[in-house]
């Protein structure tokens, strides 16, 4: 059995993974808040963690993994959104909109994640459909003096009733609230106490509780999901680090003052942020898109999460137009290498070594090029899976023919080379490279024979030029 050890953010070391319960290994990971499209940066986690539930499912089995993400579907943000529709005339009422934006925003995200080979998670809670939850947390943690209300429709956290409160994140509270954005309001006992609960208004999505109509707090959403699928303990909390503080914190205090028995997350995992060519990515500098802008564009989902994995999840991660196009031609030759084969019936141990040593995908990748130098399709097949590559699903974007027969081109090629080396004129010879080179074709002569590889950018079209 591969022995997986992963960074733990809360220990600050990498550490032996050693499930609470090997037949039943479980996993919640910070999904998204459905306003709009996905953007780059959110669907960094999301193969980091596919990557992650893969493994766990090649060494504990298929059947013994539980993996939660949610969706955060009650939001300002979202509320925004639907306000924004409906002041431009958009039919219906606040709240229709509202359920109508996260709808098809979910929709949106469950094909473009589709797209980069993950595969969707056992259970997809929304957060709407766990506010019975949310309230008794609530009415828990007021019970036991954790939290109180403010008697005007708001339910706050009392931080200074958690002790280990900031241990995650390594900062104290004083200089949390130093180096944040701290909401100083007058219904607050403490800078630092933050919102379970909060009023909402009629024409807004709200749910009656003790303390009246309102929406929970974004906080209290994960954990009442994570408890309520996963227990009070259970194995991976996973996220980006910028969901360390304040939310993660917040989740484990809430979290371990209503069980205080329990550990909630013995695992966290945290991947780094997202650049674009060497900068980071935003709107004013023009180097924001999203994923579906990217596979909109003629980049393949694939392609993507190749470049994703070239880099340690712990890393920041650069894209760039470069890395995509050299990941669109190793792709390419690898599906070709690959094609019409069937894959081994395991990995290579080098490439479960790599993944089982905290996600070194990028050492997965370079055992995966050994094993495309050495001509074993089948163990690269079976590998590349391992990681979500080459999966038959995937294939469209690389059909390596595109309805051609490259070996006739081939052969023409070498014939024409042959009929060169007696008449010592190769201007046919340069003829056809160029046509085949300008068609996107690496052309590989050799004594014995041409070899024609799909390369970035292959255009099957052009070969009407042969």
């Amino acid at each position: 059995m591969t022995t997986i050890k992963l960074h733990n953010t809360k220990t600050r070391k990498k550490e032996v993974f050693a499930p609470i319960d090997a037949t039943n290994v479980r996993m919640y990971v910070c999904g998204p808040t459905v306003y709009d499209r996905a953007h780059l940066g959110n669907a960094r986690p999301v193969v980091v963690f596919d990557v992650l539930n893969r493994l766990l499912r090649q060494v504990y089995g298929p059947d013994a993994v539980t993996y939660v993400r949610n969706f955060t579907d009650v939001d300002d943000k979202i509320n925004a959104t639907a306000l924004s529709r409906k002041e431009a005339g958009a039919p219906g009422t606040l709240e229709e909109l509202v359920a109508e934006r996260t709808e098809e925003t979910i929709a949106w995200y469950l094909k473009d994640m589709g797209a980069l080979g993950a595969a969707e998670p056992d259970h997809m809670p929304r957060a709407t459909a766990y506010i019975a939850q949310m309230i008794a947390m609530n009415e828990d943690l007021i019970a036991k003096g954790h939290a109180y209300s403010d008697g005007a429709g708001h339910v706050l956290f009392s931080v200074n009733s958690y002790k280990d409160y900031g241990a995650l994140s390594g900062r104290s509270v004083d200089d949390m609230i130093a180096g944040a954005r701290v909401e100083v309001a007058s219904n607050k006992r403490d800078p630092m106490d933050f919102v379970l609960w909060k009023p909402s208004t009629d024409d807004l999505p709200g749910w009656d509780s003790p303390w009246g109509r309102g929406r929970p707090g974004w906080h209290i959403e994960c954990s009442a999901m994570a408890q309520d699928l996963l227990g009070a303990s259970f194995d991976i909390h996973g996220g980006g680090n910028d969901l360390m503080f304040p939310h993660h914190e917040n989740e484990i205090a809430q979290s371990c003052c209503a069980n205080p028995d329990g550990d909630f997350a013995k695992y966290w995992l945290h991947n780094e942020m997202l650049q674009v060519e060497g900068k980071k990515m935003s709107k004013s500098l023009g180097n924001f898109f999203t994923v579906r802008d990217l596979l909109e564009g003629g980049v393949p989902g694939e392609v993507i999460r190749f470049v994703f994995l070239q880099t340690h999840y712990r890393k920041p991660m650069d894209w760039t137009a470069k890395k995509a196009s050299d990941a669109e031609a190793t792709l390419r030759k690898w599906r070709a290498l690959t094609a019409g084969i069937e894959p081994a019936a395991l990995a290579a141990a080098a490439v479960q070594d790599a993944i089982g040593d905290d996600l070194n995908t990028a050492g997965a990748l370079a055992e995966l090029h050994k094993l495309a130098n050495a001509g074993d399709a089948a163990t690269l097949l079976a590998s590349a899976r391992l990681l979500g590559l080459l999966a038959a699903e995937m294939d469209d974007w690389a059909d390596i023919t595109q309805g051609s027969d490259l070996s006739a081109y081939a052969d023409q090629l070498f014939a024409a080379r042959q009929a060169a080396m007696e008449s010592k004129d190769f201007s046919e010879v340069d003829r056809l490279k160029s046509a085949l080179i300008d068609a996107g074709l690496e052309v590989r002569m050799s004594k014995t024979g041409v070899e024609l590889v799909p390369g970035a950018g292959f255009d099957a079209a052009k070969l009407e030029a042969v």
